[in-house]
């Protein structure tokens, strides 16, 4: 029986880890092919370590493992030049492209919004909302040319929805990404192509399981009461962020386009 995904092309940003390796795994399970690129190093103000050429290499053998192929490559999401090469490399390896999965981030609290350091803001906004525009804009052109439709779905978070004390610049980029969004549905209706935003609460991943995080909700227990669900869980699995976006992307979820898509555990209502 066909995969909802058979056939297509996926390109992940944030791949090597995390809800971008749920991503390329579960599209595979569908019977797309991938493309995904990481950093597979440090950015300056990330306060904990990010993924690895390993890490990288371990989401190859994963969608390898299914039988589907996947191009990789080590690239900044700040680096718009080696997207497009990279895009280019996949157009000639694949002929095609269908999914694109705007997913690279990174997450970063500070004492306050106005004691931000333009080095923080720069990289914040550079990677969270910079990049995902990079990524898009250079891959958008192929997707038209393809000629058959498409879904491109962009991670924003509970951080797109309201404003969160401790995260100024990431709020604002979370934000950004959902009027990027608005405005790419519009522009590339007539083509079929399909423009979504996720907006996940925590999800089990080193965005949030790492030392930075865990010593600030120690130092700042008040914060339990900003990351609660309504439902009884305290973290999503990259899978479920990676289940809602495979309905976006097949013909289940054809004619969705310019929302905003909670998977939070009824975060946002709260």
């Amino acid at each position: 029986m066909a995969g909802r995904l058979e056939g297509k092309v996926a390109l992940i940003s944030g791949a090597a880890r995390g809800q971008g390796r749920s991503h390329a795994v579960r599209f595979a399970e569908e019977g797309a092919d991938i493309v995904g690129f990481d950093i597979c190093g440090q950015v300056a103000t990330a306060p904990y370590p990010l993924a690895t050429t390993e890490d990288l290499k371990e989401t190859q053998r994963l969608v390898e493992s299914l039988g589907r192929r996947m191009l990789t490559a080590e690239a900044d999401v700040r680096d718009r030049a080696a997207i497009s090469a990279l895009i280019q490399n996949a157009v000639e390896e694949f002929g095609r492209l269908d999914i694109i999965c705007a997913n690279a981030a990174f997450t970063c609290y500070v004492p306050n919004t106005w004691s931000i350091t333009e080095a923080q803001w720069n990289d914040m906004l550079g990677v969270n909302l910079t990049g995902v525009w990079k990524t898009v804009s250079a891959a958008i052109p192929a997707m038209i040319a393809a000629g058959n439709g498409g879904c491109i779905a962009i991670t924003s978070s509970s951080a797109g929805t309201k404003g969160m004390v401790n995260l100024g610049h990431y709020v604002t980029a979370k934000h950004g990404v959902v009027g990027l969004m608005r405005t790419l549905a519009n522009e590339l209706a007539e083509h079929s192509i399909r423009v979504n935003t996720i907006h996940p609460t925590g999800v089990r991943t080193k965005l949030l399981d790492n030392d930075h995080i865990r010593d600030f909700l120690a130092a700042h227990p008040e914060w339990d009461s900003n990351i609660s669900n309504a439902l009884p869980v305290d973290l999503l699995e990259p899978e479920d962020i990676s289940n809602a976006i495979v309905w976006l992307a097949s013909e289940e979820g054809r004619y969705v386009t310019g929302v905003a898509l909670p998977v939070d555990a009824g975060f946002a209502g709260k």
